[in-house]
């Protein structure tokens, strides 16, 4: 592999992105409020992007992108590009039944065996699915093979996690350090001289686990706050673990709702940051714990770009969140060939945009920091 110098994935895909509340980074297309009686969004729901409203919210996005760009140029056939066959071939499909297009899906995640591809069907597309990003350029020629061209009349979906940034197998873990020091950082910074950075280690590990992902809902918001109460002494470990295990604690909400009958017991700051992290998520926001996001966004910020042009492509797969180089090349021949290059992630906002007081210091999205590209 090769390191290809610095770029931004908003290179390729500008400010064609949305994060996960569905509001498009680019100003020019329609907010989620101004379309939610279009595709049949009820109010107060922010569909998750494996989900059948999400896809009905993106193919809209996607038409009206187009239209801009192309007015009077029909979209009719879709490709996408990611890294897991589950949550992203859920969207795909869905996308391409929304939008009443076919679809191809490139799906890799890095391995060590031999090189090796395979093409599943699937309701609504076929998924190509490899153990290499290099066979990216390989599934364009399949692409052209099938007559499923990626010209003008093609959009073109990107995930950004681990695909475009931190190609999973190869440089995802720098994406998973960033969030666990993220976490570290917010319940250490509230619990101050009470934080045990041990003991909060063991619970982080521990509740990030598959078997625990019904509890926590396999949110990090959840997991943080689970972390800071544990930390702060109101309930311990083994006992929470015992409720989870013997099915008498099913839920996140039944445990925040536990502590909320507890409240008084938590130090004063605790009490506050509990209160808004409790009204939140009765308010059903997904990402309630906006301490721990705004974290997230700096120590993910800080992991890209920030060693020398110099160093060497295991230093930077090791240490910093890179573009994957053939995911840039890719998209950049397709953006050529007429077809439109739209982003899809699932970070919260608040963790991949800065917060005011951050733009104002001179930080910028995540997709318009330049980091190292690092590709074969």
């Amino acid at each position: 592999m090769k390191n290809y110098g610095r770029a931004s994935v908003g290179e390729f895909l500008k400010d064609r992105i949305v994060y996960r509340n569905l509001v498009p980074v680019d100003e020019l297309l329609p907010e989620l409020a101004q379309i939610r009686q279009l595709v049949g969004l009820p109010e107060g729901l922010t569909p998750r992007k494996s989900e059948a409203p999400y896809a009905r919210v993106i193919a809209h996005l996607l038409r009206e992108a187009r239209a801009l760009d192309l007015p009077g140029v029909p979209i009719e056939r879709l490709i996408y590009v990611g890294d897991t066959r589950l949550n992203d071939g859920n969207a795909f499909a869905n996308i391409c039944r929304a939008g009443g297009w076919p679809g191809l899906a490139f799906i890799a995640s890095e391995r060590e065996e031999p090189p090796q591809a395979e093409v599943v069907e699937q309701s609504g597309g076929a998924l190509y699915l490899a153990n290499r990003w290099s066979m990216l350029g390989e599934f364009d020629r399949f692409c052209a093979e099938m007559r499923h061209w990626p010209d003008e009349q093609a959009a073109v979906v990107v995930d950004l996690d681990k695909t475009a940034l931190g190609a999973r197998g190869r440089n995802d873990r720098v994406i998973d350090r960033a969030r666990v020091e993220a976490v570290r950082r917010t319940v250490g910074g509230l619990l101050g001289d009470a934080f045990d950075a041990s003991s909060f280690q063991t619970a982080y590990d521990l509740f990030n686990q598959p078997q625990y992902h019904p509890f926590t809902s396999d949110n990090q918001d959840y997991l943080a706050y689970l972390c800071l109460i544990l930390g702060s002494g109101l309930y311990a470990l083994d006992w929470l673990v015992d409720q989870v295990q013997a099915g008498r604690m099913d839920s996140f909400r039944q445990f925040i709702a536990a502590v909320d009958e507890r409240a008084g017991q938590l130090p004063p700051g605790l009490r506050a940051i509990h209160s808004d992290i409790y009204a939140r998520v009765q308010q059903g926001d997904p990402t309630p714990f906006k301490a721990f996001r705004a974290n997230e966004y700096l120590t993910t910020t800080a992991r890209m770009g920030h060693l020398g042009d110099g160093a060497s492509v295991p230093d930077l797969l090791a240490e910093e969140i890179v573009i994957t180089q053939e995911v840039r090349q890719m998209a950049l021949v397709w953006g050529e060939r007429g077809a439109l290059l739209f982003g899809l992630s699932d970070k919260p906002d608040e963790a991949s945009i800065p917060s005011e007081e951050q733009a104002a210091e001179g930080h910028l999205p995540i997709h318009r920091v330049e980091s190292h590209t690092v590709g074969s």
